[in-house]
């Protein structure tokens, strides 16, 4: 592996989705963004709900929307597990609003059922933040 690139995994519950040598990937993690590069300090963190952004030559070469997860980080290596993971370019706007809006529809639906609330009340978090990445390009 290069001296100034670190292994960044990325890995759903089906299957390891990236694998690649990257000059810095961003991670939305629960604290806040982290930047992983070559010989940062060990870490484990939860990843909220937003954009991973991976670096090359400076600039953001690809973004990923992940509903959740996992981060571990080593010197030389950022592993994420991610609940939910789908390329920022391939979200529908339009089919994420319908999803939200299903999922307000079945939080009203649930009633006293806890369960079927919480499962519909997470759907919809995730889909409000799938939105607030189309519309937030915070790195360049």
């Amino acid at each position: 592996m290069a001296d100034n690139a670190v292994q960044f995994e990325l890995v759903s519950p089906e299957k390891l989705l990236l694998s690649e040598e990257v000059e810095m990937v961003v991670v939305p993690g629960a604290e806040g963004d982290f930047g992983v590069l070559p010989g940062h300090t060990p870490v484990i963190s939860t990843v909220r709900p937003g954009v991973i952004h991976i670096f090359e030559g400076g600039s953001v070469k690809t973004r990923i929307f992940v509903a959740g997860g996992f981060a571990e980080v080593t010197a030389d290596r950022c592993t994420v597990l991610a609940e939910e993971a789908v390329p920022l370019d391939e979200l529908d706007r339009e089919q994420v609003e319908k999803d939200l809006q299903t999922a307000n529809e079945d939080i009203s639906d649930a009633g006293e059922n806890a369960t079927e609330r919480a499962l519909a009340e997470q759907r919809a978090e995730s889909a409000r933040a799938k939105l607030t990445s189309l519309d937030s390009q915070t790195y360049q």
